[in-house]
C-alpha cells in the first residue's frame, strides 16, 4: 500500500519518467518501449508490436529471429511496428533495434506465452517475503527450489501518474533461486502470478512471461483506463473525476479516499506504459476495497470498463480476464460476490476462479494461493490452449424448483456433489426466506453418506419455513464453501435465487 511518504516518492519518479519520456518524443532519445529488455519473453502465434521513440522523421530498424521490420518516427518522435507471427521458442536470441548510428541490443529473449497480473492486496502478495502474515503458505521452499529458467517475470515498481508514464525499463527476471533471493529486502513477485507461470510452462511446456502490477489497498478504478469508461455511460462520474498529482482529502469520495485511489492513476504510471505489448490475456484478483465501501452496486459495471479498456489499450479485443472471486472473511461482501458471477456470466472473454473454500476469517489475505492460481489457469487452459477434457467453471444455479417446502436446484457444471468439512459436519452456508423476506439457517435435505450427497439435484430447506421464497448459499460473514463438484472438485459459488424465476435468464 501506497503510505503519504512513499506516494510523495512514486510522484517524484513519475515526473521524471514523463520528463525522459518528453525528452525522448521531442528527439533528445532514441529507445524502446518499456517492455524491451534483457530476458524478455514475446507472445507467440500474433503480431508482436514495437515500439519507442526517436527524433521526428528518423527511420527505425527492428531485427529478431531472421525478421528485418521498418518504422519511421511521427512527428511526436513515436515509432511503431510489429514482428510477423512466431513459433515458441526456446532459444535465447538476441533483438537488435538501431536508429541512425545509434543501436540498442536486447539479450536473451525467448517467445511464448505473455500474461499479466494486476489487482490489490490478494494479488500482490509475494510468493515469499518477511511477514509471516503477508506471503504464500509454500514460497519458502518453492522460491528455493525453483528452476525454471524459461519462466520470466517483471515486477512493476510502484507509480502514480495522472497522465500515462512513459520512458522507464522493465526489469525480466528468471524462475531460479538467484531471483528470488532479495525477497525478504522489497516486495517480490505476486504468488498467485508465480504459480500460474509455473502450471502454464509445466502443461504447454513453452517459455512464459508474467508481469506483475498489482498494489496492496487499490481500487479497480484507479487500474482502468480512460477509454475503458467510454463505453459505460453509468461511470460517467468516474470518467470525469479530475484525476491529479496533487490530490488531496477535500477531493474524496467513497471509493476515492486516497492519491493512489483516483481512476486511472496506477493504469497510467504501472501499466499504459505495456500497451500495446501483445498478451494473451490478464489475471486479476480485487474487489474488497470496493466492496468495504459500498460498491458493489457497480462493481459488474467497473469490471466491464477495466476489461474494455484494456482490451482496447493492448489492441486486443479478444483479450482474456480472468480473475479470483472474493474468499470469505469477517467482513460481508456477497453483494459484491455476486457481481463478480454476474460479470463472468455475462462476458465471454472472461471467467471467474472460485476461492469461497479457501478464505481465511481472521485474514483477509489467505496464504493458499496456489489454489487460486490453479483455478485461474484451469480457464486458461481450457478457453485458451484447448484442453477439452478440463473443467475450469464451478458449479452454479440452472434452473429450481420448489417442492415440498424445500428449494430443489440443478446446476451447470455439476449433476453429483460431495461436501468436505474438516470436522465431517454437514454442509453450512444455506439460508432461506419466507414471503416475510427474513433469512433463517437451511441445511440440505438429501441423503449422504462419506461426504459424497445423493442426487443430481440438490434439495434445501429449513424448518418452520413452509414457503420459502428465496434461497441464498454463503450470503454473510464468516461462512466457507464446502460443497462440491465430484465431476470437477471445484466448488460451488455463493449465490441467491429466487422462487419466482426458477432459472437463469
Amino acid at each position: 500500500m501506497f503510505m503519504n511518504e512513499k506516494s510523495t516518492k512514486v510522484a517524484i519518479v513519475a515526473a521524471v519518467s514523463v520528463a525522459l519520456s518528453a525528452g525522448a518524443a521531442s528527439g533528445g532519445l532514441f529507445s524502446s518501449g518499456t517492455p524491451f529488455a534483457d530476458g524478455m519473453v514475446l507472445q507467440r502465434g500474433v503480431a508482436a508490436p514495437v515500439w519507442g521513440t526517436a527524433s521526428p522523421g528518423e527511420t527505425v530498424t527492428v531485427e529478431f529471429a531472421g525478421q528485418s521490420k521498418i518504422a519511421k518516427a511521427d512527428a511526436s518522435g513515436a515509432w511503431r511496428t510489429s514482428l510477423d507471427p512466431m513459433e515458441a521458442s526456446c532459444e535465447s536470441r538476441t533483438m537488435t533495434i538501431s536508429c541512425g548510428g545509434k543501436r540498442e541490443t536486447i539479450g536473451n529473449v525467448l517467445v511464448g506465452e505473455v500474461w499479466f497480473a494486476s489487482g490489490q492486496s490478494n494479488m500482490e502478495c509475494p510468493i515469499w517475503g518477511a511477514s509471516p502474515r503477508y506471503r504464500d503458505g509454500k514460497g519458502g521452499m518453492m522460491t528455493k527450489a525453483i528452476r525454471r529458467p524459461q519462466v520470466r517475470f517483471a515486477k512493476n515498481p510502484k507509480r502514480l501518474g495522472a497522465c500515462p508514464v512513459l520512458g522507464w525499463k522493465a526489469e525480466w527476471r528468471d524462475f531460479t533461486p538467484e531471483s528470488f533471493k532479495d525477497c525478504f529486502k522489497k516486495k517480490t513477485l505476486s504468488a498467485v502470478a508465480f504459480y500460474f507461470a509455473l502450471g502454464l510452462h509445466d502443461a504447454l511446456g513453452v517459455p512464459v512471461g508474467i508481469v506483475d502490477s498489482s498494489v496492496g489497498g487499490t481500487n479497480i478504478d484507479s487500474w482502468t483506463p480512460p477509454c475503458g469508461y467510454a463505453s459505460h455511460p453509468a461511470l460517467a462520474d468516474v470518467a470525469a473525476y479530475p484525476t491529479t498529482d496533487k490530490w488531496d482529502k477535500s477531493m474524496a469520495t467513497s471509493v476515492i479516499d486516497a492519491d493512489y485511489h483516483q481512476p486511472s492513476i496506477l493504469w497510467n504510471g504501472m501499466v499504459a506504459a505495456w500497451a500495446p505489448f501483445a498478451i494473451r490475456g490478464f489475471i486479476w484478483y480485487q474487489g474488497e476495497h470496493n466492496a468495504v465501501h459500498g460498491d458493489a452496486a457497480r462493481y459488474c459495471e467497473k469490471m466491464y470498463a477495466l476489461r474494455d479498456g484494456w482490451a482496447e489499450e493492448f489492441k486486443n479485443p479478444v483479450l482474456k480476464l480472468y480473475f479470483a472471486q472474493l474468499a470469505p472473511f469477517r467482513i460481508n461482501w456477497f453483494e459484491l460476490q455476486l457481481a463478480q458471477s454476474k460479470f463472468a456470466s455475462e462476458e465471454k472473454n472472461a471467467a471467474m476462479a472460485a476461492t469461497c473454500d479457501i478464505g481465511n476469517m481472521r485474514d483477509v489475505h489467505p496464504n493458499d494461493k496456489e489454489t487460486v492460481a490453479r483455478r485461474l489457469l484451469l480457464h486458461a487452459l481450457k478457453r485458451d490452449y484447448g484442453f477439452a477434457d478440463v473443467i475450469a467453471d464451478s458449479p452454479v444455479p440452472k434452473s429450481w424448483r420448489v417442492e415440498n417446502g424445500c428449494f430443489v436446484v440443478a446446476f451447470k457444471g455439476a449433476d453429483a456433489f460431495y461436501c468436505y468439512n474438516a470436522d465431517r459436519s454437514a454442509p453450512k452456508g444455506f439460508e432461506v426466506a419466507g414471503p416475510d423476506g427474513k433469512f433463517v439457517a437451511a441445511s440440505v435435505r438429501n441423503r449422504m453418506r462419506n461426504g459424497s450427497i445423493h442426487g443430481k439435484e440438490l434439495m434445501v430447506g429449513a424448518d418452520g419455513v413452509a414457503e420459502p421464497k428465496r434461497l441464498r448459499y454463503l450470503g454473510g460473514a464468516h461462512r466457507a464453501g464446502s460443497i462440491y463438484s465430484t465431476d470437477s472438485a471445484l466448488p460451488l459459488v455463493p449465490f441467491e435465487v429466487e422462487a419466482a424465476q426458477e432459472s437463469v435468464r
